[in-house]
């Protein structure tokens, strides 16, 4: 039996409630199939669409009302794993019941430590919430010190914070003593909460999205799993993707991969960051692989028929 954290992307569960459940209905059958294939399973996801509508609601919110306040990124985060971790909790039990097997889900609000000193604080740039006119942005970064917000593309103006790599996960324990009593486990949701640590090792959050394919396999490496699955729209990592010699890879070794990453062969938003994750796991101890796959053919990839395998 292998133990297995799977990070399914926020933007493949839709943008409303309903969309995230037929989703996660259509999604549950492969990721119960690596369990019936007697696995372990993490359950990872992103937020994207999720949290950035949070936010935004309370924004508006706090605008119009004096009986609403502006929530601030980590608490939207912490609400976003709530609500797919609930959607996720009821989509997996359905499949768990309906073939008979006696598993249990559990969503872990999942805190992810990392570093005060991290150099992305001093270069925000990940965009989050609504687009703003420029008068608009310099009254609300005066409200706010610290609120950090620039011109996206002649589209408008908009929030960016920093994007810190992950260090550690806080509920490290919790998560394992859930899967040793036969628990599917969701956690580490849109990336996890980002928390540092101050002078008296005290955790506070701060305004920040930590990547979710890097929080999945910082945590796949602290509950000590054998495979990271991290799941995207294609069956398998290509390269000189969307040309005529368009090559899909079955398997990629770690020299292989940085060769193809320094080349610029995957795309900066999409690809490079599952394959950067998956090459960590990979290069974190002897036997960790990496599968880089669709959804759908999750279970064929453990079986070596689908997606790519990353590997030291």
């Amino acid at each position: 039996m292998s133990r297995i954290v799977i990070a399914l992307g926020g933007n493949a569960l839709g943008s409303t409630a309903q969309e995230q459940r037929d989703c996660i209905d259509a999604a549950t059958p492969s990721l119960v199939g690596l369990i019936a294939q007697g696995h372990e399973i993490i359950v990872s996801h992103g937020n994207g669409p999720q949290v950035g509508a949070i936010n935004l609601a309370f924004d508006i919110a706090a605008r119009h009302s004096d009986k609403v306040t502006a929530m601030d990124l980590p608490e939207c985060t912490a609400m976003s794993q709530g609500y797919i971790g609930y959607h996720l909790q009821q989509g997996l039990a359905k499949e768990l019941h309906r073939v008979g097997m006696p598993w249990h889900v559990a969503s872990v609000v999942t805190q992810v430590e990392v570093a005060a000193d991290d150099p992305a604080f001093d270069r925000p740039t990940k965009p989050i919430g609504a687009f703003y006119d420029q008068a608009t942005a310099a009254a609300q970064m005066a409200e706010r010190p610290g609120l950090v917000m620039v011109e996206d593309s002649g589209r408008g103006w908009r929030r960016v914070v920093a994007s810190p790599r992950p260090v550690g996960i806080v509920e490290r324990d919790s998560i394992l003593n859930l899967l040793d009593h036969e628990f599917i486990v969701v956690a580490c949701g849109g990336g996890g909460i980002p928390v540092v640590r101050d002078e008296d090792g005290d955790l506070h959050g701060v305004a920040a999205v930590i990547d979710k394919d890097f929080a999945s396999a910082t945590l796949a490496k602290a509950v000590g799993a054998q495979y990271l699955f991290v799941l995207t729209a294609v069956d398998r990592v290509a390269v000189d993707f969307g040309t005529p010699q368009q090559r899909d890879l079955a398997e990629l070794d770690l020299a292989t991969a940085q060769r193809y990453v320094d080349e610029g062969q995957f795309g900066a938003g999409s690809m490079l960051p599952k394959v950067q994750a998956a090459m960590e796991f990979a290069a974190s101890g002897p036997g960790r692989r990496a599968v880089i796959c669709s959804l759908e053919k999750a279970p064929l990839a453990m079986r070596g028929e689908s997606g790519t395998v990353v590997h030291a």
